[in-house]
């Protein structure tokens, strides 16, 4: 296991203008074709970011997310760069500060969806099917257990809301709408690809990939690029295989565990969040650093 650095709440780069600072990732600009995302240790639970970050958890996510975006490069464009963090950081100290959480990226234009995909019925799908037998609108078999199997993988699409509020279920026909329908046919087609091509993958290291998001963005060109982050613990629900029972909800390698301890507490999800104890701070970022190993192990 890689030695975890001094966790990094806020990153502070002075020579370069901030363009955003959001629950995990910092994003400056850097000149008119790059962005630098700087992923912090920050953890955010019921959407409210906590005082405390997860030590290693920043370089985990972008470890694992250029993991993927590596090994799917041959058939879908990421929004890597070859230009050299050197070149845009100079300060020796500054780029080690940052460890491994800095990643030089093109600048697209992200496009106005998350691409969500089902494998298992679990979390909002779980609660949507327990009301209305369906998820997402798509209706399913009668007595299918919580976090059991799907019968076949769902793409079901969300629109991105504002910083604050929460994302909106959307259809097919709805994604049609807000990118055209060749677009739209693409992200359905490929989101559906990464998560099967990847689900296998991950099965065969004894991890479920339950569900996951994707994000896409569009180049001068309206080439269509994988952005943001991929098949992380932060964007997906990771399943430990050999845990996994359908009828509850399994154990993940995320940060399940500071919702369960949160949820212990008299607590009105509302900021400020209670402090975390230091053993949920550590077996928390233990998990993060057990899905990098598992997931990033060679074959």
């Amino acid at each position: 296991m890689r030695q975890a650095r001094q966790a990094l709440f806020h990153s502070e780069l002075p020579d370069l203008k901030l363009l955003n600072r959001g629950k995990v990732r910092d994003l400056y600009a850097v000149g008119e074709e790059h962005m630098l995302i700087v992923t912090s240790d920050r953890i955010s639970a019921f959407d409210v970011v906590l005082a405390q970050p997860i030590p290693g958890k920043g370089e985990v996510l972008t470890r694992v997310a250029n993991f993927w975006f590596q090994r799917t490069a041959h058939y879908l464009a990421n929004h890597l760069s070859d230009l050299p963090l050197q070149q845009v950081i100079p300060d020796r100290q500054q780029r080690q500060r940052l460890g491994a959480r800095a990643v030089v990226v093109k600048k697209l234009t992200p496009l106005p969806l998350e691409a969500v995909v089902r494998g298992y019925l679990i979390g909002s799908g779980w609660n949507d099917y327990q009301a209305t037998g369906a998820l997402c609108g798509l209706t399913l078999p009668p007595n299918l257990k919580q976090a059991q199997q799907l019968p076949q993988v769902l793409y079901t699409p969300s629109s991105k809301a504002p910083i604050g509020e929460h994302d909106a279920n959307i259809n097919f026909q709805q994604t049609v709408d807000l990118v055209g329908a060749e677009i739209a046919a693409q992200v359905k087609q490929l989101s559906l690809r990464l998560y099967s091509e990847a689900a296998d993958y991950a099965r065969a290291r004894g991890i479920i990939i339950a569900d996951t998001k994707f994000e896409f963005g569009l180049d001068k060109n309206r080439r269509l690029h994988l952005i943001d982050e991929v098949l992380t613990p932060d964007s997906s629900r990771f399943w430990s295989a050999e845990q996994y029972q359908p009828g509850s909800s399994p154990p993940s390698y995320d940060k399940q565990i500071v919702r369960d301890y949160l949820e212990t507490l008299d607590w009105d999800k509302t900021a400020p969040a209670p402090q975390l104890p230091p053993h949920i701070i550590a077996r928390t970022a233990q998990q993060y650093a057990n899905a990098e190993r598992i997931l990033t192990q060679p074959g």
